[in-house]
């Protein structure tokens, strides 16, 4: 199966600000390019961090409120620093969380998850800068069309990986869900077939309803 990778995903033009710059001219930045974040490199073009709205938003948050109706806790010292920043380096995020051209959509996504991020800037072997993936692009895959999905179902999964096995398997999909159905031998080939189903790029959801010819061998320890 072809999963789709992050250099195939992402945006090779990428708007990038670089470390010396000041804080109107990356507010300009923004709103210029029509985006929410910039990688910041450095004199190499490898990213250092990442300067968002968020980032960007501080500056006004750490102001004094004169009218006294917002009251804000008080914050910490790397708060205080940022909302104190005139350059990129000193209101960016740092360090940069990157993605490499070759990973998969699931790689992107759980390296996203686990840093709570929204966009990853996407780097050579040399951390060079090559494009920025977002969240908005890794969902691009449940675009596919029903039937391209259900195309790498019947040739890829199961004819080309599985064979004879999953020869009576049928697979029907609808806005990316898959139905299942037809009969296989052992009944233990049922979840294998589900789970491939459930890697093809594109997949919402898989509902099976295969049936076994015939049972498998009792397992020794039922019953116990």
């Amino acid at each position: 199966m072809h999963h789709r990778t992050v250099g195939e995903l992402m945006t090779r033009d990428v708007v990038r600000a670089r470390r010396d710059m000041p804080f109107k001219e990356i507010v300009r930045l923004l709103a210029e390019n029509d985006v929410t974040a910039v990688p910041v490199v450095d004199e190499l073009d490898r990213p250092i961090g990442l300067v968002s709205e968020a980032d960007l938003l501080r500056k006004s948050s750490g102001q004094t409120d004169l009218s006294g109706l917002a009251p804000i806790p008080h914050p910490e010292a790397w708060e205080r620093a940022k909302a104190e920043g005139a350059r990129a380096e000193e209101v960016m995020s740092a360090p940069c969380v990157c993605a490499r051209p070759d990973w998969t959509v699931v790689e992107a996504a759980r390296l996203m998850e686990v840093h709570g991020v929204k966009r990853l800037p996407v780097v050579d072997e040399a951390d060079r800068l090559q494009g920025i993936v977002s969240r908005g692009d890794l969902l691009r895959i449940f675009l596919r069309d029903d039937d391209a999905i259900r195309d790498e179902i019947t040739q890829v999964v199961l004819r080309a990986t599985l064979g004879p096995a999953a020869a009576d398997v049928t697979a029907e999909v609808r806005e990316g869900q898959v139905r299942l159905g037809g009969s296989v031998e052992t009944k233990t080939l049922i979840p294998v077939i589900e789970r491939l189903c459930q890697s093809v790029d594109g997949v919402v959801s898989v509902a099976q309803h295969i049936v076994s010819r015939s049972e498998d061998s009792p397992d020794p320890a039922a019953g116990r």
